[in-house]
């Protein structure tokens, strides 16, 4: 597979779009639109590719504001999940499950909330028992995970279920391709990703007194994000955990 990704290093946002192909000549995928599309546009005219579909892992606006350009200039559909479509202008829902046909190749649908209760994952493969590569958004990350307080967030359970029963049961082999930033492995985030491997229990998690929004909380993570802040697991005197921004956490 032919995997291009562009990102913008002068926004705040540090969103990836990605385009999907097996060859030139042939069908594309487009995942997330958060950066100017311009240049991906120019690559899909250059290799001739029939855009199939925009793909959006979830509704916020540095994951689907060239929707529309690049609907218009592909005739491609704007696609995601069912619960997240009426969140997004012109964009039809699609289930978990769901596979998408290509030209000798497929993409599945897996759904992942947490960072948002409509948040998918995209599997793409081009030949059965093939690791592939997944698109993850904002539920995976090189070395972090997503947050729970984001506009549609559901929780943390939620995330941490997406991740561990869901990503995680793809192969260590399988390419990881985050909604910001840098690729990774699923390997390499079973290894090295400091909230999974508290999850899986491999490390304990900490117990530091903490406050976020004002409120007094336990602090389990502290981990780099990926653009190079923090990011904490913490847990409220209610027993509510959630994944937050190390920029609103005192400690």
């Amino acid at each position: 597979m032919i995997v291009m990704r562009w990102m913008n290093p002068d926004s705040e946002w540090l969103s990836n779009s990605y385009l999907v192909t097996r060859a030139d000549g042939g069908d594309a995928l487009v995942v997330d639109t958060g950066v100017d599309t311009a240049p991906l546009l120019a690559e899909v005219r250059a290799r001739r590719l029939r855009v199939r579909a925009v793909v959006n892992t979830h509704h916020h606006i540095d994951h689907t504001q060239d929707n529309a350009r690049v609907a218009k200039a592909t005739g491609a559909a704007v696609l995601a999940h069912a619960h997240e479509a009426p969140l997004i202008e012109n964009a039809r829902g699609v289930p978990d499950g769901e596979t998408l046909e290509l030209d000798g190749w497929r993409a599945v649908v897996r759904h992942i909330p947490g960072h948002t209760a409509g948040h998918l994952a995209l599997h793409v493969t081009e030949a059965a028992g093939e690791t592939g590569h997944l698109f993850t958004g904002d539920t995976l990350f090189r070395r972090s995970v997503g947050g729970t307080r984001a506009p549609g967030h559901t929780t943390l359970d939620d995330l941490r279920r997406s991740i561990l029963e869901t990503l995680l049961a793809h192969d260590d082999a399988t390419i990881v391709h985050p909604g910001h930033t840098e690729p990774t492995t699923i390997g390499e985030e079973r290894r090295e990703n400091p909230f999974i491997r508290a999850w899986l229990g491999v490390d304990r998690p900490g117990d530091a007194p903490c406050r976020f929004a004002g409120r007094p909380a336990r602090l389990l993570v502290w981990a780099r994000d990926y653009d190079g802040g923090w990011k904490a697991w913490i847990r409220f005197e209610t027993g509510e955990e959630a994944v937050v921004p190390g920029s609103r956490v005192e400690r």
